[in-house]
């Protein structure tokens, strides 16, 4: 009886939930239209494009059938643009656009009449007249307006690159004629060559200009082209058979690709191809990074230049800033282009840009916003030469820094090293190949001995797989493989190498721990954190206090005294402190999370909470010549988000065990008032000093880059009170500047100017 009951109740539960959705999908529309397409939303891709716009606004476009189109506007909606933000990795939209607002587009209107609700999870299943059915012109092109936040799982947002025809050209080579320089990395000179449906076919050289030369030297990572010796060409063309697929080319110079300059094809029918021609050759000037010259590169080393990239994960890539006067800014992206990212480009001795990001893709700077609205025609020799607007405070925050990819040349590094045995391709043992006495090549092993971030950081480079997540002395607990000889020991890299090979090693393999388990492995990461020191705040709250002894006993069991301390007459008397509050922001592309699980973090009774890091910060007071005179030994209490931009919420907390961690956007805050918040200066005598301050010292954690980790500050101490002036991140001023800052004379009174 009970089961037959219960098989009633189940029935009348199922029709409760089936008639509903069953009636709502054979209720009719109220404006009938045809059915969803049947393209699986795993094969649609999506970009925005146009112009002027920034990188979560613009033209929508689909790849569909192996070509790009446009979507019309009829019936366009924000439901619609909801669904299109999404697919493009945006968490909504905030408007949509009508009539090509950002620009005609070409080729095929693959979507009319689109309807969604809003919900869907792909532009596919939302009602339309199928794919290709349009009535329309590309004068009705719709656009779509995202909000500027990502989905988790996007790592990069849409970026404004270049866009061809396809058709046209697939990819362009410079093919070296001469055997000894196809060895040589990176080639410089060479024929042009053009693949065309899967052969490498030439370009007749008639009416070839510089110009030509400069766009196919940009695109292959070099700033400038030369003259090439067109006699050596021509004897070198009498002896081969040649295709020439592209008869003519005209470019301005100022073209990012080759496929953007006007080009003219062979027709299949003609006599001649290139009559009293032959194949167009090229000679490049490697940029001072890349090239074999020693006296270039240390002119380099010497010179100062008023462009410069940072947070990047591989070479020419990276956040913009510009140096105006003695202080380092960044560049707001309103109009960003590819020609203004060129230029930046071509100064910094790469080629033309590859792709400009807007939105602080490459994180988030600090300090002032120097530019807006550049606008550059191409041929400037640097950034401050283009046209561009000066920042007032509404016009733009570090959301909004530009950044660029450049065309760099390939080197061919990846072949020389590789990761085995992880779980993932961004994760395992790594692997050297090295060349024998007799010329035969082999795999070997990095002993894990002094291996550390740094080390890792170039690995993750060389390979392109981002930053170092972890440098590993240990790789016992992935798979082993059949390579068990160690092949590199004594590793010492600066991070700033572009492979292995750059970095100090033994010149004889010595390793104590020799086998497999103890060789070297990695983890990378497309993304990292960045943390930096709110210098500002520090120079506003210092002081100095006469704490008690009796209320340090906690301090001293942290060692957060200095060693004089242990002598003192303990509970009676004092000691002075040089106190302070440190503000720690994440603006990098990750959260910034200890090294050490959870299973390993010490518990502190004395200040009842969990410490994740041995060491998160040192605090030191330098004298004028750089020797510590007084040093405050911070462990990381805790890391958690105290504060957070607008739209970003708190990921961590240290009360009840909890996870720690600085999310991207937040700050951890380590009040003036806090335990061990301090430098203990009792044994300091009055003068001048400079106050340090470095976060992460011993780069437990990866971090887009470590240059903005160390705080300075000019020091007063007059014996009863503390004076700090030209607080500054390490990397803030200009060389000149911080030169002059370490040579600083001190004050001659206690007003600071």
């Amino acid at each position: 009886m009970k089961q037959s009951q219960r098989r009633q109740h189940l029935v009348v539960l199922l029709l409760s939930i089936w008639l509903p959705s069953l009636l709502a999908q054979t209720t009719p529309s109220v404006r009938p239209s045809p059915t969803p397409t049947s393209q699986s939303p795993e094969r649609l891709k999506f970009r925005l494009s146009g112009h002027p716009r920034k990188h979560n606004e613009g033209r929508i476009e689909v790849f569909y059938k192996g070509e790009w189109g446009t979507i019309c506007d009829d019936d366009f909606s924000l439901a619609n643009a909801q669904v299109l933000c999404r697919q493009l990795g945006f968490v909504a939209a905030t408007g949509w656009a009508h009539s090509a607002k950002y620009g005609k587009g070409s080729g095929k209107i693959w979507l009319d009449n689109v309807q969604c609700s809003g919900s869907e999870r792909s532009i596919s299943v939302c009602k339309s007249r199928g794919w290709g059915n349009s009535d329309c012109t590309h004068d009705e092109d719709a656009g779509v307006i995202c909000k500027d936040e990502r989905l988790p799982g996007f790592v990069d947002s849409n970026i404004i690159e270049v866009q061809v025809d396809e058709r046209k050209v697939e990819e362009v080579r410079l093919r070296p004629v001469v055997t000894t320089a196809s060895r040589r990395m990176p080639v410089t000179e060479g024929v042009v060559e053009v693949k065309y449906k899967d052969s490498w076919t030439q370009i007749c050289d008639n009416g070839w200009t510089p110009k030509n030369s400069r766009v196919i030297c940009g695109m292959m990572g070099f700033p400038h082209e030369r003259k090439v010796n067109k006699n050596f060409y021509k004897l070198y063309a009498e002896r081969q058979k040649n295709y020439f697929f592209v008869h003519s080319v005209a470019c301005l110079g100022t073209e990012v690709h080759l496929a953007a300059c006007p080009l003219e094809f062979n027709q299949a029918n003609a006599t001649e191809t290139c009559p009293g021609g032959m194949p167009a050759a090229v000679s490049c000037v490697p940029g001072p990074e890349y090239t074999q010259n020693r006296a270039v590169k240390k002119k380099l080393k010497t010179s100062q230049s008023t462009v410069r990239l940072k947070g990047g994960a591989k070479p020419g890539e990276g956040r913009v800033e510009v140096l105006k006067g003695t202080e380092w800014g960044t560049v707001c992206d309103d109009r960003w282009n590819l020609q203004a990212a060129s230029v930046v480009c071509r100064e910094l001795g790469y080629g033309s840009a590859k792709i400009a990001l807007t939105g602080a893709r490459m994180g988030q700077g600090i300090g002032p916003i120097h530019m807006n609205e550049v606008q550059c025609t191409g041929h400037e020799r640097s950034l401050w030469n283009c046209n561009f607007k000066n920042i007032t405070v509404e016009d733009c925050k570090h959301t909004e820094d530009a950044s660029v990819r450049c065309n760099v040349p390939y080197m061919g590094f990846e072949k020389t090293v590789r990761i085995t045995g992880g779980r993932s391709r961004f994760e395992g043992r790594v692997e050297v190949l090295r060349t024998g006495a007799n010329g035969t090549q082999h795999w070997g092993l990095i002993c894990g001995e002094g291996w550390g971030t740094k080390e890792a950081m170039v690995v993750c480079k060389q390979l392109g797989l981002g930053y170092a997540n972890h440098g590993l002395k240990e790789t016992w607990y992935w798979d082993g493989s059949n390579v068990t000889e160690m092949a590199m020991s004594g590793v010492k890299c600066t991070g700033d190498e572009l492979s292995l090979s750059q970095c100090q090693q033994h010149k004889t393999v010595s390793c104590q721990k020799s086998g497999a388990r103890f060789s070297a492995g990695v983890i990378c990461s497309e993304t990292a954190s960045d943390l930096v020191l709110n210098a500002p705040l520090v120079q506003q709250t210092v002081y100095i206090e006469d704490r008690p002894l009796h209320m340090l006993y906690c301090a001293a069991e942290e060692n957060c005294l200095s060693s004089t301390a242990a002598n003192a007459n303990w509970p009676y008397g004092h000691r002075r402190l040089l106190r302070f509050s440190s503000e720690i922001h994440n603006i990098g592309r990750a959260d910034f999370r200890p090294k050490a699980g959870r299973h390993s973090w010490v518990w502190h009774a004395c200040h009842g909470h969990y410490h994740s890091m041995d060491i998160f910060t040192h605090y030191d007071l330098l004298s004028i010549n750089g020797t510590k005179v007084a040093e405050g030994h911070k462990a990381s209490f805790c890391l958690e988000d105290n504060e957070c931009q607008e739209g970003v919420s708190k990921r961590y907390e240290c009360a009840n065990f909890g996870e720690q961690g600085i999310t991207v956007g937040c700050v951890d805050l380590y009040r003036h008032d806090i335990d061990c918040q301090w430098i203990d200066i009792t044994d300091v005598k009055p003068g001048n000093y400079i106050l340090q301050i470095v976060i992460n010292p011993n780069y437990e954690v990866s971090e887009s880059d470590f240059t903005n980790n160390a705080m300075k500050c000019n020091c007063k101490y007059d014996g009863h009170r503390i004076w700090l002036h030209n607080c500054h991140t390490g990397d803030a001023f200009s060389e000149e500047a911080e030169r002059k800052f370490e040579k600083y004379p001190g004050q001659l009174n206690n007003q600071i100017s």
